[in-house]
């Protein structure tokens, strides 16, 4: 989506970086079986009974991301999974800077039982909640706690 379709301040951003396109098929052993589609559709629904509504974004591309970041600055809140530019995403930790809700890392994996280089988010700092280990269950979590952190800023 673009420009004035992009979403609107009841919405939650679910931004989701490079790979995570082949959820489903890529390392199922690590990340699970549940594919992207079916995470969205999931946490939309979730959303959807708490009056709000999803705007989903997966690129390779971080400048996609980052721009996107840029489109949903009225959005309430958001749940990102950066993938591996979670370690030198730096324009896209630019942007997260300047969103003004809550927002959460997520990881499928436990990034801190994998390899040493995994075990530094440029975005975690600024992150409102980071969760990881529990693979799609992960998203649904964020999102639980993004509707109760929205709750108490009424």
């Amino acid at each position: 989506m673009t420009g004035s379709d992009f979403g609107h301040a009841g919405d939650i951003l679910l931004l989701n970086g490079p790979n995570l396109a082949q959820l489903g098929t890529r390392k199922p052993e690590v990340y699970g079986t549940t594919t992207l589609a079916e995470i969205e559709k999931r946490v939309a629904e979730f959303l959807g009974t708490h009056g709000y509504r999803l705007t989903c974004v997966q690129s390779e591309d971080e400048g996609d991301l980052v721009r996107a970041v840029h489109r949903a600055s009225e959005h309430a809140a958001a749940i990102v999974n950066p993938g591996a530019l979670m370690m030198a995403g730096w324009s896209l930790r630019d942007a997260l800077e300047m969103f003004e809700g809550p927002w959460i890392e997520v990881h499928l994996s436990n990034v801190w039982a994998r390899e040493s280089f995994r075990h530094t988010s440029v975005l975690s700092p600024l992150a409102t909640g980071v969760i990881c280990g529990l693979r799609a269950e992960g998203y649904l979590l964020a999102a639980r706690a993004l509707v109760d952190l929205l709750a108490t800023q009424r």
